[in-house]
């Protein structure tokens, strides 16, 4: 029997080999997705240098700013792994919305999420300590998504996510980690961290923060 999903897919689903460009920025708006199965990124042109915001996984949607406001894409949507979409045009969308309420709800739910997301990368940004800026941003997925566990917290990090996150390059990245680990405060597995106590790694972001602010940088 098919489920749900499945007849969604049958209904709006396509499917879209790795490189397909979804959509360009500065292009009009006709379509939002939602991805069922792949990774789609998410880029935009900063003087002349092309910068990831975003590496979405399945369960993400993306693509509805330039229907809800009618103005043209803000950035490049490329899919990264085969993927599956739904592909929802203005009217189906509108329709989605005014029809049902969990849609509604969901979606505002994570257009908060994004927006709180925004705000403590213009908080990081505003840390003159590049070392500052990377503990700041592991607190945050900490006390943002992190999964409690009876060692600490633990979060998905993606080292090379966090150059577009903190303004920190990877060298510098990987220099903070590893002092944060020889001090015991996180451990690092592949792509997961360990946060051992987050109330401590305040502290040592605190601590960042004065040495910038009175000793040597």
């Amino acid at each position: 029997m098919p489920t749900a999903e499945d007849t969604l897919f049958q209904r709006f689903g396509k499917e879209f080999p790795k490189g397909t460009v979804l959509f360009h920025e500065g292009e009009t708006g006709k379509e939002m997705f939602v991805l069922q199965a792949g990774k789609v990124v998410i880029t935009k042109t900063v003087r002349d240098t092309v910068k990831t915001l975003a590496t979405l996984g399945p369960g993400e949607f993306f693509g509805e700013m330039a229907l809800i406001s009618n103005k043209p894409r803000n950035a490049t949507a490329t899919v990264e792994e085969p993927a599956r979409l739904l592909v929802i045009d203005p009217k189906t969308f509108e329709g989605m919305v005014r029809g049902n309420a969990e849609i509604a709800v969901r979606m505002i739910k994570k257009l908060a999420e994004r927006l709180a997301e925004a705000d403590a990368q213009i908080e990081n940004l505003l840390l003159a300590d590049p070392g500052s800026r990377v503990v700041h941003q592991i607190l945050h997925a900490c006390q943002s998504r992190g999964q409690p566990m009876e060692e600490g917290v633990e979060i998905d990090l993606n080292v090379r996510d966090l150059p577009r996150l903190t303004g920190v390059g990877e060298p510098g990245i990987r220099a903070e980690i590893q002092r944060m680990e020889r001090s015991g405060l996180v451990e690092r597995t592949g792509d997961r961290l360990l946060v051992r106590d987050p109330a401590r790694l305040g502290d040592y972001l605190q601590f960042l923060a004065l040495r910038w602010k009175f000793g040597e940088p």
